[in-house]
């Protein structure tokens, strides 16, 4: 079983920085590929960015590439998320996955363990 708990969301004006953080407890957190994932107001939720077991790879979405980046600290158990030059169009619930088997992925449908989401809200 694995817990994951987000923090460091918050309200910014567009152009800013925010870092997310997720800390995982319950199994080897550096045996598991792990994502950030946002779902804003009536909008299925969409991916953000993925990172390997060992951090060796990772990926972004389009839209937030040059923008965020994703790391993990294994002897921290611990994932970031760095947010830069944010838009109002990133507002929404951030969420961060844990995908015990498996490579990382964009797919949601692909991880089985869920935070329970930090809200981004960017204002122009």
């Amino acid at each position: 079983q694995v817990q994951l708990v987000e923090s460091g969301g918050g309200s910014v004006q567009a152009g800013g920085s925010l870092r997310l953080s997720c800390v995982a407890s319950g199994r080897t957190f550096s045996s598991y590929a792990m994502g950030w994932f946002r779902q804003a107001p009536g909008k299925e939720r969409e991916f953000v960015a993925a990172i390997s077991w060992s951090g060796a790879s990772a990926y972004l979405a389009d839209s937030v590439k040059g923008r965020f980046t994703i790391s993990r600290d294994n002897a921290k158990n611990t994932m970031f998320l760095q947010m830069f030059s944010l838009k109002p169009d990133d507002t929404a619930v951030y969420y961060c996955a844990g995908r015990v088997y498996g490579d990382s992925s964009s797919s949601p449908r692909d991880y089985a363990y869920w935070g329970q989401g930090t809200q981004v809200t960017v204002s122009s």
